[in-house]
């Protein structure tokens, strides 16, 4: 006799209305089950369908106007025929589910410890507050949050992207679930947080028997965690097995390329251009610093960094979060003024400079943000968006400007006619090639890219960083790669710097870095990178 599944899902289609005629298909005929206590990773590129097929599991569509068909059972209960208030029964105590922004997902307003007591009430309503406090504090403590009774009375922002994923967790767990869906739980963390997160996963699956349904763009993070793999793409399955079968010995050219397009931490980087030691030096910080607030309530972000860039020559800026990468990288384009050190461009001391003086030198160090989305006008087309720095220098007429941002446009690889569409309009790995082609459009000769990829699939991924070795190659920029990404620093880096605490410990050509690293916190982010090929891993 074998037992009924914990998840069946046969034949699953979501389609979503649109302007036009017909509907998209997001999900088109999905089939897949997962056994009691098993784990299956859904992986694929953006738009593969991952998120909206994890949706459907608990009937997250029920009410959107999506149209929903197939078949979805969990532990039993049937979510397609299910109620409203049999859908909120299922909620928690049977399949609970952890969302990819914390923070969007938790009440800024509200104690962290409040909301998973509200969550555990509103199934268990005999229980007293008291007994809904002490469980919140209970599972924060069980998924590492220290001095859980203290840090329960804490609001959302008083936590780390790392500790708000794990009050998710928490909440979650409060009611003892019989499966976990986790989307994309670990996008966006630094290298041990999200070894933290992932192991925090596999102890409670071994502890409590759940079931885990983990949605991933990072084969490496699926190749760690789960025993099934489910690849999609448009919307369908194109393959599914057992999780080193599938990574092995992949049958289908789609999972073989979103393989190939993996970044490894262990493969040497690809020479772009003959090497340039002995180029001029661009920038060059001595002892720089950066401190926010005043008194003892000050807090030192960034303390006596001394740092190098040479014309034409990436350097790779690695850490934690906290560890004071992004302050830097906005202090070397003097977005922040330094509040000690000095920070000179072409040999003249920049660090001090008021804005007015430092327009002459906007043009020649820029900046790529980490989110694309918070760093364009919603309500502006992208050809005026990345028009602005050209009517700011004022050296160029309307239609020499309109010129220039089509030229810039098809440079990063998108159509010229897009010049009048809005950033809605685009996917992520769209917008963040037009703010790289803004970057570009006052021809800099220095580009600080902050966690250019950080949220993209590993084949968009590949093409950003692809574009910008091409773009350094043709046009001689200098480059300052900021990410917590350890392995796709690699693929773009010719000096490797890493920071802690903000201050370097570890500084050198990227090679050297990471094959001898000497500082053991370098050692230990190097350790804490998932791998795709786990029996290569160093001893």
């Amino acid at each position: 006799m074998t037992s009924e599944p914990l998840v069946a899902v046969d034949g699953l289609t979501v389609a979503f209305p649109t302007a036009g005629d017909g509907a998209v298909r997001a999900v088109d005929g999905l089939s897949f089950a997962l056994a009691p206590g098993g784990a299956l990773g859904i992986v694929g590129e953006s738009g593969s369908g991952k998120s909206t097929a994890a949706f459907a599991l608990l009937g997250l569509h029920h009410g959107t106007g999506a149209r929903v068909t197939g078949s979805v059972r969990i532990a039993g209960h049937d979510v397609q025929a299910a109620e409203d208030a049999e859908l909120r029964r299922l909620r928690g105590p049977v399949a609970a589910m952890v969302f990819q922004d914390p923070l969007s997902s938790l009440d800024p307003y509200q104690a962290v410890g409040d909301q998973i007591a509200e969550v555990y009430r509103t199934h268990r309503r005999d229980a007293s507050r008291r007994a809904a406090r002490a469980r919140a504090v209970e599972v924060l403590d069980r998924v590492g949050i220290a001095d859980a009774a203290r840090r329960a009375r804490s609001r959302p922002h008083e936590f780390s992207g790392g500790m708000r994923q794990r009050a998710l967790i928490a909440m979650a767990l409060a009611l003892q679930p019989r499966l976990l869906v986790a989307d994309e739980p670990t996008t966006a963390l630094d290298v041990t947080v999200q070894a933290q997160i992932l192991g925090l996963l596999r102890e409670l699956r071994d502890e409590t028997g759940m079931g885990l349904i983990l949605v991933t763009h990072d084969l490496g993070v699926a190749a760690g965690s789960v025993d099934e793999l489910l690849v999609m793409k448009d919307g369908r399955a194109v393959e599914q097995g057992p999780v080193r079968t599938v990574l092995d010995a992949p049958r289908e050219q789609y999972t073989r390329e979103l393989l190939s397009a993996v970044p490894r931490v262990n493969v040497r980087r690809a020479p772009l251009r003959a090497p340039e030691a002995d180029g001029a030096v661009l920038l060059e910080s001595t002892g720089l610093r950066r401190e926010f607030g005043r008194g003892k309530h000050a807090l030192t972000a960034v303390d006596d960094v001394s740092l190098t860039v040479r014309a034409g020559e990436t350097v790779g800026v690695v850490g934690e979060s906290g560890s004071g990468k992004t302050t830097l990288g906005r202090m070397l384009v003097r977005l922040l003024e330094p509040t000690g050190g000095e920070l000179r461009y072409l040999g003249r001391d920049i660090g001090g400079l008021k804005e007015r003086e430092l327009r002459g030198f906007r043009s020649e160090l820029q900046m790529v943000f980490q989110d694309p989305v918070s760093s364009l006008n919603p309500r502006r087309s992208i050809g005026e968006s990345i028009a602005d720095p050209l009517r700011a220098l004022g050296k160029l007429n309307d239609n020499q400007i309109t010129s220039r941002v089509r030229e810039l446009l098809e440079r990063v690889g998108l159509d010229a006619g897009a010049y009048h569409r809005y950033p809605h309009e685009f996917s992520g790995g769209q917008r963040q090639r037009v703010g790289i082609a803004r970057a570009l459009a006052p021809e800099p000769k220095l580009i600080v890219c902050d966690e250019p990829v950080s949220a993209l699939d590993v084949t968009t991924q590949a093409q950003v960083v692809a574009l910008l070795g091409e773009l350094q190659r043709d046009l001689g920029l200098a480059l300052v790669f900021i990410a917590h990404d350890l392995a796709v620093v690699r693929q773009v880096s010719d000096r490797l710097v890493v920071m802690r605490g903000g201050r370097i410990v570890e500084e050198g050509p990227a090679d050297s870095v990471y094959e001898q690293p000497r500082h053991p916190y370098t050692q230990g982010l190097l350790a804490a990178v998932p791998l795709l090929e786990p029996a290569k891993a160093p001893a």
